[in-house]
């Protein structure tokens, strides 16, 4: 089982039942030293708006999301599901959880 750490879309039940067939139960955490901006990504209809997490240089900086447990399986999933905009990368959140994220490519 991995660790996911969602700031975004992928808290909204209609994107898990899209994506997993199945709404996830997560635990609220925090990523410290990071911070969200602001991203455009092409769409099917046009461009869309979008936030992505890149590190900052203020080490309290606070993102919060949630800690959701996935399989090997349903993080295959997520990689096609987000854009090449995002990369996968393994974080230490403020719990001391280590779980991966979606951060700017």
């Amino acid at each position: 089982m991995e660790q996911l750490f969602s700031y975004g879309t992928l808290r909204s039940k209609e994107i898990q039942r899209q994506i997993f067939n199945k709404v996830l139960t997560g635990t609220p955490d925090q990523l410290l030293g990071h911070k969200l901006k602001s991203l455009q990504i092409e769409e099917e209809f046009g461009m869309a708006d979008y936030v992505v997490v890149v590190p900052s240089k203020d080490p309290s900086d606070i993102i919060h999301g949630v800690v959701f447990t996935i399989s090997d399986t349903d993080l295959a999933k997520v990689d096609l599901f987000e854009s090449n905009a995002y990369k996968r990368v393994q974080v230490t959140l403020e719990s001391g959880a280590v779980a991966w994220i979606y951060m700017e490519n």
